[in-house]
């Protein structure tokens, strides 16, 4: 009983808090209009072109589409074309021949960008099996519209290739292949996100629609205004065959589609921005008439704008709504950079002695604060030049939201009526400074990129993330995140350091004593390899917690002679800050003293 105690007591103490935001564990993304999904019509079109090909001077083949996939997307090329080398050779040459003759008009094109009108014209047919064609093609764009006569290859592909028997396999692979990476990054950035903004996304959207009747037996035109509802939607498409690094977005009407590798961690800006479209859109819509004061601001810088770079669109409503995603994602992403930081320095504060070194952490906190700052302004002129003439605007306004926690759908109409146009001429000119040291610090950084700020890396905020669940007991969650972090990075100390506190907290108030050496098995397991992946330049601190964690296992498993070596590793690494040192000098007197 004892025994089980001294664990328990052991493995409580290297429960660190953390700071992270992770969604409950009953988070359902399905009550935020959001499904991860296949989509058969995408596959189907995707798949088809995969079997173009052309024949070498030497009798060879040789395929026409070699879009890079993940390792995943390769592997299903592969058993793609196998399932379909019976397919009818007319059949194969007709489709060659529309590609063929598609990458000769864009010669300059790669295979991703060749893809991509296919991936939208896929969005424009009928569900399987029928694949029809749209009825309204007058205000479909002109890329899609060079690629819609593919589409009666398609309905013949389904028809006459070995696909449609295959189809609902390749649908449930893909599911599984989206349930681990795909998954869990969705629902920490639609989490993320939607916390930041303290909102929820509009999931109806409702139109008033103007609609004539004739009374009968009489010339008389009734007309009548109805109210017509219309669901809206999210959808995130796992598809293989999908460009390896690539995210691909449209927006269909009410329906948003982000269509990605299975294996995608979809928390990069562009998987961010596709979501914060959805949430923001309707309440642009929604405040249209109120922007009269910054339209009229808008219209000629968009159009001194369009004069360097006609890419960028004249239409305002537009500007406004990419300027507030933009707003969104780069002030979020400061706003996080900004906690996590400062919980950092809250951490680290109770370890020093001297008041000095106190002041020379806060003071260092005081000049990361003001680098996100100069970066975000950076980021902020970036997407200004690219049409976003808001972007700064809104990422002031936020600051407002951050602060009280109001709904940023009832903060938007505040935020459109402060809108001060003089205030605004100056933006570009009052922020020129933080610029310019915003793009030193980045010349710094491909100098030395090793020196990255820990608050930057993208495996640090997950590992946060995850403590986070750790802190709320969800164990059984928080090592499956782990063992999928660890398959991005294999060789990461700091994971198996985590596994292995998991593992031994998991341990706690167990009675079974075979669950609990099975568990301290896992933790002892988890320990080694911190020690086995550890390079030069592993955090020393981290090396010490897990010497000291390691010694106690074998200390409970009565190995006192080990328990001992491991205890004089983390007491050669000196009282370093984080470390375990006086853990390990109070384990080795322990051990030592007389039974």
């Amino acid at each position: 009983m004892m025994q089980r105690v001294f664990l328990s007591i052991l493995l409580i103490a290297f429960s660190a808090n953390a700071f992270g935001q992770a969604p409950a564990s009953g988070f359902d993304l399905t009550n935020y209009g959001v499904k991860i999904e296949p989509d058969k019509r995408l596959l189907v079109v995707l798949a088809s072109l995969e079997m173009a090909q052309t024949t070498n001077p030497d009798g060879t083949f040789t395929k026409l589409i070699n879009t890079p996939l993940s390792a995943d997307g390769a592997k299903f090329r592969d058993q793609l074309i196998l399932d379909n080398a019976s397919m009818p050779a007319d059949l194969r040459t007709r489709i060659s021949a529309f590609v063929a003759q598609n990458k000769k008009r864009n010669p300059k094109a790669t295979d991703a960008e060749i893809v991509a009108p296919f991936i939208s014209m896929a969005y424009t047919l009928s569900p399987v099996p029928e694949l029809g064609d749209p009825v309204v093609t007058s205000d479909l764009p002109g890329k899609l519209l060079d690629v819609l006569d593919y589409s009666p290859l398609v309905r013949e592909f389904y028809k006459r290739s070995p696909i449609s028997s295959k189809l609902d396999s390749y649908v449930k692979t893909y599911r599984e292949q989206a349930d681990g990476r795909l998954r869990t990054s969705t629902r920490d950035m639609v989490s993320e996100l939607l916390e930041y903004l303290h909102t929820r996304p509009q999931l109806i959207f409702s139109e008033k629609v103007k609609v004539e009747t004739k009374r009968p037996n009489s010339k008389t035109v009734l007309v009548q205004t109805e109210i017509r509802e219309h669901d809206r939607h999210f959808f995130v498409v796992p598809e293989n065959l999908a460009a390896k690094g690539d995210i691909n977005f449209l927006n269909i009407r009410d329906d948003y589609y982000l269509i990605v590798p299975p294996d995608t961690d979809v928390s990069i800006t562009e998987g961010r921005r596709a979501f914060l479209r959805f949430v923001i859109d309707p309440l642009i819509l929604a405040n249209s008439k109120e922007m009269t004061a910054v339209r009229d601001w808008a219209k000629p810088i968009l159009e001194e704008l369009r004069k360097t770079n006609s890419s960028i669109s004249p239409d305002v409503f537009l500007a406004m709504s990419r300027s507030l995603v933009a707003a969104v994602d780069i002030r979020q992403a400061e706003f996080t950079k900004i906690r996590v930081a400062t919980d950092q320095i809250r951490q680290k504060l109770p370890t020093l002695k001297t008041d000095a070194e106190k002041t020379a952490l806060t003071t260092e906190l005081t000049k990361q604060k003001a680098a996100f700052a100069d970066e975000a302004a950076q980021q902020l002129f970036e997407e200004y030049q690219k049409g976003a003439v808001l972007s700064f605007y809104f990422a002031e306004q936020l600051k407002g939201v951050e602060d009280s926690g109001f709904d940023i759908a009832s903060s938007l109409r505040e935020m459109v009526a402060a809108f001060d146009p003089a205030k605004e001429a100056n933006r570009i000119s009052d922020t020129a400074e933080a610029r310019k040291r915003a793009l030193a610090a980045r010349e710094e950084r491909k100098s030395h990129p090793d020196t990255m700020a820990v608050v930057e890396s993208p495996l640090t905020g997950k590992l946060i993330a995850i403590q986070k669940v750790i802190d709320a007991r969800d164990l059984t969650r928080a090592n499956a995140d782990l063992k999928q972090l660890l398959k991005e990075y294999p060789s990461e100390p700091r994971i198996y350091y985590n596994i292995g506190r998991v593992a031994g907290l998991s341990a706690v108030g167990v009675q079974d004593p075979e669950v609990v050496a099975q568990k301290l098995l896992e933790a002892k397991v988890a320990y080694t390899n911190v020690l086995n992946t550890a390079t030069g330049g592993t955090d020393r601190s981290l090396l010490s917690l897990t010497y000291v964690a390691l010694a106690r296992i074998y200390e409970f498993d009565n190995n006192s002679a080990y328990a001992i070596k491991l205890y004089d590793e983390a007491i050669k690494l000196d009282d370093i800050s984080g470390g375990a040192f006086r853990e390990a000098i109070a384990g080795k007197q322990r051990l030592l003293k007389p039974q």
